[in-house]
């Protein structure tokens, strides 16, 4: 049995569990960085605060917001910004995917790589943004589609892969999974 011991699961779920974390710290420094740039690192604005606000409720760490809000504040050439990309999937159902990206130009063709590998397109712009009504969390549906078990299937593995992206933050569907 050698190579069998208990230290090696609890590193390799460690691990595991690390890089979750860190995609997930990584995503919301990008957003304090935005929103900090927009409002010119006043920690006081409602938008930046609330920004900071779910970081931690992920319980990121301090040091890591406050380099965020400086790094916003700094014009070291990193332009954020955000992007939707738009599709429509299995069975119909549209798919609005929101990103923060620094490159526009490589996040794009990645994300359109992404989709065609699963058979899916991108959209043009308000193509699929007509199905959704912006709320405080993102998108809600405004017209629920049943989907199929395949189509189900198909369409969760695709969010699999899209959330995978490190420039992708959230994926809305109107989809009844």
């Amino acid at each position: 049995m050698s190579g069998h011991n208990k230290w090696s699961k609890i590193k390799h779920k460690k691990a595991s569990e690390d890089a979750k974390k860190s995609k997930t710290f990584s995503m919301h420094a990008k957003a304090i960085a935005m929103e900090s740039k927009r409002v010119s690192g006043d920690i006081n604005s409602p938008s930046l605060r609330a920004v900071i606000d779910r970081a931690k409720a992920v319980n990121m760490p301090a040091d890591n917001i406050a380099r965020a809000i400086e790094k916003g504040k700094s014009n070291n050439g990193d332009n954020l910004e955000e992007v939707i990309y738009e599709a429509y999937g299995p069975g119909g159902v549209a798919i609005i995917i929101e990103g923060i990206t620094d490159n526009k130009n490589r996040t794009t063709p990645e994300i359109k790589h992404l989709l065609s590998k699963q058979g899916i397109s991108l959209g043009a712009q308000n193509s699929a943004l007509w199905a959704f009504t912006k709320n405080e969390n993102g998108y809600g549906a405004n017209v629920i589609i049943p989907l199929s078990d395949i189509d189900t299937e198909n369409l969760l593995n695709i969010i699999d892969i899209l959330e995978e992206h490190e420039d992708v933050k959230s994926i809305y569907t109107n989809a009844n999974i």
